[in-house]
């Protein structure tokens, strides 16, 4: 019997530490440092103008560059990574930026909540971005000088925020998704010790257990995959490099899987967000090519 105890009371010491740590671990995540705004376009040759809107939910201030092409073709948004900001450093994002301006597409690069010089509190790895990206659509269509043809242009979780915005707003004409995850809960029930570095058992399960009533994110709400059957048609270019660790390529797999009519470049190789570093000559001509048939 006292042997009993004694485990009883090593195990509920375990299992309190392993709380703790998850309980600090998923508050952590959902607070990531901010990046500081280092530089911009105009490292590239780009003019540009500072701007300010709304989260469409309507209780944050958002900020980014508005970046104009004088053919007005289209506008493009951009929606940037977990921890990342708008300039998203480890693409990096302005020479693809360069080269959308230069065949006449505006430009829209801006902060997510709680990123860069945006206003915020905590990362909902896409719960409440998404409304965030939908305010940076209703800001393009505020501006009667910008193309209303509007494509959002997303990497890792702001690829996903991208296919969940436009699920939600049918009149955003396509999706370019840059290495997405397609169901966060099933993503993190393999892959949170990626971000963690803590043994997946038992971490992934107790932080995913403790994170929703701790930071009120609710990880099942963010599904591309559920919510990518809304674009009805719409296109849909999946980019994903196959050596791919932090998010694997089973993602967009699963994401065209649910969406035949989208298109998925594999890129060999490449890492995550890596594939434009990886190829550029290749990654431009397939996103150029998607653009100019849309």
């Amino acid at each position: 019997m006292k042997i009993v105890k004694i485990l009883f009371r090593l195990l509920f010491g375990v299992c309190a530490i392993v709380l703790t740590i998850s309980a600090y671990v998923g508050w952590d995540l959902m607070h990531p440092a901010r990046q500081q705004v280092a530089f911009s376009p105009a490292v590239v040759g780009l003019g540009y103008k500072p701007v300010t809107f709304s989260s469409r939910a309507g209780n944050l201030t958002l900020r980014g560059w508005l970046i104009e092409s004088p053919a007005n073709r289209q506008t493009i948004i951009f929606s940037h990574g977990y921890g990342k900001n708008r300039l998203q450093d480890d693409v990096p994002v302005l020479p693809v930026v360069q080269v959308l301006v230069n065949h006449g597409f505006n430009v829209l690069l801006f902060d997510l909540r709680d990123c860069g010089e945006s206003d915020g509190t905590q990362t909902t790895l896409g719960q409440y971005e998404t409304a965030d990206l939908l305010g940076a659509v209703d800001y393009v269509r505020s501006k009667s000088e910008l193309s209303r043809k509007i494509t959002l242009y997303g990497f890792s979780m702001g690829a996903a925020t991208a296919i969940m915005a436009a699920s939600q707003d049918a009149e955003i004409t396509a999706v370019i998704a840059d290495s997405p995850y397609a169901d966060l809960k099933s993503y993190l029930e393999k892959n949170l010790s990626v971000w963690t570095n803590l043994p997946a058992i038992p971490f992934n399960q107790s932080i995913l257990l403790i994170v929703p009533p701790l930071t009120g994110v609710d990880i099942e709400k963010v599904s591309p995959v559920r919510a990518v059957r809304q674009l009805d048609s719409r296109p849909l270019l999946l980019i994903h490099g196959e050596a791919d660790v932090d998010v694997p390529i089973e993602n967009s797999e699963l994401l065209q899987q649910a969406y035949p009519a989208a298109v998925l470049v594999r890129v060999p190789y490449a890492r995550h967000v890596k594939s434009f570093a990886t190829d550029e000559e290749r990654y431009l001509q397939e996103v150029i090519l998607f653009l100019d048939t849309i």
